[in-house]
């Protein structure tokens, strides 16, 4: 996608080998800052401390830190391999994508003789991330098609009446490869010429819709209005929400959907006003293996500081509010909370698939009830 009218992946290998690079997204929306990796020690800090998030691309990266860890010394043995795929699982334990690619690549390695193995893990890692792409560009196109049926449905999809999109974090091509999971729909009807507005929840504690989502679509042109995180149900009751797409870490086989913490709330609000609530996602973040997702997803417990603590850019005094002035690119960690105060931070919550309308994946859209069928039907059979 475009970052000041160029094209940009979220994560590509070094010409000279090696090593690759990545957008690390803490620094961003103020700061466009390009980290290079060369070791699987450092991938896992990149996955664990989010320089890289969002579940297609954690599990890109973790393809790449695999690649990483037979070319820099850490051995291409088969003990070798199994340690180096558990120093990934163990950086985040939610999004299924990363253990997706993580046993992908351990079984490809495995079965070839040793010497083979360094070559073979780069030239993999770069085949799924090209397939990441390529699943995604699919997700945009028949979410498209549910937008254009929704427009028509309700007299909008023009400049003056656009149709009002909410979606809540990041999952956009920041949190994947290239085009991303939610929006990918909204890229494909902006460049197809239906008139679309976004509604971006801000996302606290960590705020990756106000700072990312907002960000990649002010950089391609997409018009968006940042909301607080309890606004999104108020919209809602006023008509102002023709459908809410979200991304997700791990949707269950029945159609739980695992998304960042609050999406729960919007789901119950959109169900509540009629609103279509999707989950944008490829197959690689669908868990064929588990029924009850309140139940069985592991949910990730972040660290407190995230909510006791806020980042942003130094803004001179006399901004007015309209004309903001930034004070060269000074950032600045604060804290919002009271000294001594305790602070929980889970970073997923659940959504039952009752609240789902609808879950679009590169095969087209299910039903939570008929999903597995729609893996199923066409000869193909469920990714593994």
């Amino acid at each position: 996608m475009k970052i000041n009218q160029a094209f940009f992946r979220t994560i590509w290998p070094v010409v000279e080998g090696g090593a690759v690079e990545i957008i690390d997204q803490t620094q961003l929306p103020h700061r466009l800052h390009i980290v290079r990796i060369a070791t699987l020690h450092a991938m896992v800090y990149a996955i664990k401390h989010m320089q890289v998030r969002g579940a297609p691309l954690i599990g890109a990266a973790a393809a790449y830190g695999m690649a990483l860890g037979l070319a820099n010394g850490d051995g291409a043995q088969d003990a070798d391999i199994e340690r180096t795929g558990e120093a990934l699982l163990q950086s985040r334990p939610t999004a299924v994508n990363l253990r997706w690619a993580v046993r992908r690549m351990q079984r490809l390695l495995l079965a070839l003789p040793v010497d083979e193995r360094a070559a073979a893990a780069w030239r993999e890692a770069v085949v799924i991330c090209d397939e990441d792409v390529a699943l995604n560009q699919a997700i945009g196109q028949h979410g498209l098609e549910m937008l254009r049926a929704l427009a028509s449905a309700r007299g909008r999809g023009s400049a003056a009446q656009p149709l009002q999109i909410l979606t809540h974090c990041n999952a956009g091509w920041l949190a994947t490869v290239d085009w991303g999971t939610a929006l990918a729909p909204i890229y494909a009807a902006h460049e197809a010429g239906l008139a679309v507005h976004v509604w971006v929840d801000e996302t606290r504690p960590r705020n990756q819709g106000a700072a990312l989502t907002a960000w990649e679509l002010a950089q391609h042109g997409v018009p968006h209005t940042i909301i607080s995180d309890n606004a999104g149900g108020h919209l809602m009751q006023h008509g102002k929400v023709d459908c809410v797409i979200v991304g997700a870490d791990r949707v269950t086989a029945t159609g739980d959907v695992c998304n960042k913490i609050g999406t729960y709330l919007k789901a119950l609000a959109a169900y509540d006003n009629d609103v279509p609530f999707y989950a944008a996602v490829p197959s690689p973040t669908i868990d064929w293996g588990m029924q009850d997702g309140v139940r069985e997803i592991p949910i990730e417990e972040r660290d407190a500081d995230e909510v006791h603590y806020m980042q942003g850019l130094v803004m001179d005094s006399a901004s007015d509010g309209l004309h903001d002035k930034p004070t060269g690119h000074a950032m600045q960690r604060i804290r919002i909370t009271p000294l001594g105060s305790q602070a929980a931070n889970p970073a997923f919550d659940v959504t039952p698939a009752r609240l789902v309308t609808g879950i679009i994946t590169e095969r087209g859209i299910a039903t939570p009830a008929v999903l597995r069928q729609l893996f199923s039907a066409d000869g193909r059979g469920m990714p593994g």
